[in-house]
């Protein structure tokens, strides 16, 4: 539903659930106030830093590791 409605507009979302926006143009990770990392979801995994380590974590919560 969200996709369809986001069609052909400006949309921000926000959202602690990855999958929810893992089909947007372009992500930004914000740590502290800050834009960390930004990206389409392909980018960002192959990063991996901050956001492939949240996807991890909610893919496969027993690959999260305390750092």
């Amino acid at each position: 539903a969200l996709d369809q409605a986001r069609t052909g507009r400006t949309c921000l979302t926000i959202a602690h659930r990855l999958s929810t926006i893992r089909n947007s143009d372009k992500i930004c990770v914000v740590d502290r106030g800050q834009i960390k990392e930004s990206g389409r979801h392909e980018q960002l995994i192959s990063q991996q830093g901050i956001y492939y380590k949240l996807n991890m974590a909610q893919e496969r919560p027993e690959n999260l590791k305390d750092n």
